[in-house]
């Protein structure tokens, strides 16, 4: 297939050079790639964590850890620790792990014990036992292993934002991609085409492709194209975010996400080797800006020192991705709040699946079809699961938490989920019938649904407690094949 012979991308920021970077990657010299950026505006640098998708970017660029994770204040990120999202004796905490080879090995003795524990067999079945993530995430050890042990752990990152956004352009311009700084200022359309992009000295930048990564504002699919916005406010609470750094402790640096549960959100705790990344992600129509800082200063320990940034969030989808020839990225395309740091894979598999459209038998309206169902499933598919954390939290302290777990404004099958994991049906088949798995796998559903201590009350004494015994030194003998977080991010 012939490759479009421009892709204009409108906005640069971290998803403008990823998808830079990647159509640079796949079409190769016969396209020119260019970026156009207003000197004005900056990165957004909502979440500053990612999920294992992000390697796999990395390693289709070519560019080792070493190379970028020290440009960019990187960490790793073995999976979220969540803390007070409910009121369970016993779950007052749990941690979302990145599956991997070996919790192969364990995963199915976990999802065993929560279906048993949902017919009531008095069974061990919080999460954070069964999977080696969580282990190495308490014990602050990072997820690389040694060449001598094969089964490594999927992991993520922590970083910089702003300065992965710049690692991604320099490496970028180097391979020949064309960054322009321009301030654009209209859109020019022609029978649902855009024909050019007209800067603000009059300037006409053409291109055959044209890539909107302007931000929330949209401006050539919403704008020019009045493609709609589906919102997600019905499901999704939080609107707004107010984000303070914090200096890095230089003894430790913890190697996962922490999410702790305040009266109106929650809040990140985001280690990088420079600062600690901080913020409240909470609904407007709770609390005001001035109380939910007060609030975030409170929880961190932080009086009237330091200056705080506040964010409009915008959550929901376009109805659809890919108009004409235009494809919408990033802000422009959608946001689900930052709770599973899904923003970047969203970019990630957004390109890659238009590349794959493109390999596969051009731009017409069959590829066109076929790619916008599958990402806007993919946004459903991730809201349910962010929905899922909200209306199965088991806080009862405010309105908040009381309205997000009455919440009935759920997809069918989000439905379907909550129906089977409550009636003690099959979880695993239930996610496989839907074919959503490829969003979280099955193991993700069971540790969000049993981390809160969504179980009945038990019936009948403690049992297997000699396989959780064999369980706990299966993980223990498999993290000594791992290293303390600081000392591999020092040797980086």
């Amino acid at each position: 297939m012939t490759p479009p012979g421009r892709i204009v991308i409108l906005g640069g920021g971290t998803a403008g050079w990823i998808a830079a970077n990647l159509f640079a990657h796949h079409m190769g010299g016969a396209t020119r790639v260019t970026v156009i950026e207003s000197p004005e505006i900056g990165i957004v640098g909502v979440g500053e964590g990612s999920t294992p998708q992000l390697k796999a970017l990395f390693d289709t660029l070519g560019i080792a850890e070493p190379e970028w994770m020290p440009a960019c204040d990187a960490t790793y990120k073995n999976g979220i620790a969540f803390h007070g999202w409910s009121e369970a004796p016993g779950f007052a905490h749990y941690f979302h792990p990145f599956p991997g080879p070996l919790d192969l090995h364990t995963a199915p003795t976990f999802v065993a014990n929560a279906r048993a524990r949902r017919h009531r067999r008095d069974v061990w079945a919080h999460p954070d036992r069964f999977f080696l993530p969580a282990l190495l995430a308490a014990e602050r050890l990072a997820p690389i292993a040694p060449e001598s042990f094969p089964l490594g752990p999927s992991y993520g990152y922590h970083f910089d934002a702003h300065k992965v956004g710049a690692f991604l352009r320099d490496h970028a311009v180097a391979r020949g991609v064309e960054h322009l700084q321009r301030r654009i200022v209209d859109v020019a359309v022609t029978d649902d085409h855009v024909t050019h992009l007209v800067a603000e000295d009059g300037e006409a930048i053409a291109g055959d492709l044209f890539v909107d990564s302007s931000g929330f504002g949209s401006m050539i699919l919403q704008g020019a194209l009045g493609e709609p916005f589906r919102s997600f406010a019905g499901n999704l609470f939080n609107d707004r975010a107010v984000v303070m750094p914090t200096p890095a402790d230089p003894t430790f640096t913890a190697s996962a996400t922490k999410a702790t549960a305040l009266r109106h959100g929650w809040a990140w705790d985001i280690p990088l080797t420079s600062r600690t990344g901080n913020g409240y992600v909470y609904a407007s129509r709770y609390t005001s800006p001035e109380e939910a800082e007060a609030e975030l200063r409170a929880h961190l320990g932080l009086g009237e020192d330091g200056v705080a940034r506040h964010l409009a969030m915008k959550v929901g989808r376009v109805e659809r991705s890919w108009v004409g020839n235009c494809l919408a990225i990033g802000l422009a395309q959608g946001f689900i709040e930052p709770l599973e740091a899904t923003a970047l894979h969203i970019v990630q598999a957004t390109v890659e699946g238009f590349v794959q459209a493109w390999q596969q038998g051009g731009f017409g309206p069959a590829e066109r079809d076929a790619f916008n169902a599958a990402v806007a499933a993919r946004y459903d598919g991730i809201r349910d699961y962010i929905v899922c954390h909200y209306r199965m939290n088991r806080r009862t302290d405010t309105a908040y938490w009381r309205d997000n777990a009455a919440n009935d404004d759920l997809s069918d099958s989000l439905k379907a989920i909550i129906t089977c994991w409550f009636t003690g049906g099959d979880l695993e088949r239930e996610i496989a019938d839907q074919g959503i798995g490829g969003y979280y796998p099955a193991s993700s559903w069971h540790c969000l649904l049993a981390g809160y201590g969504q179980f009945p009350a038990p019936a009948g004494p403690l049992q297997g407690q000699a396989e959780m015994t064999a369980i706990d030194d299966f993980l223990r003998r498999a993290a000594l094949n791992f290293r303390d977080h600081r000392t591999v991010l020092d040797a980086r």
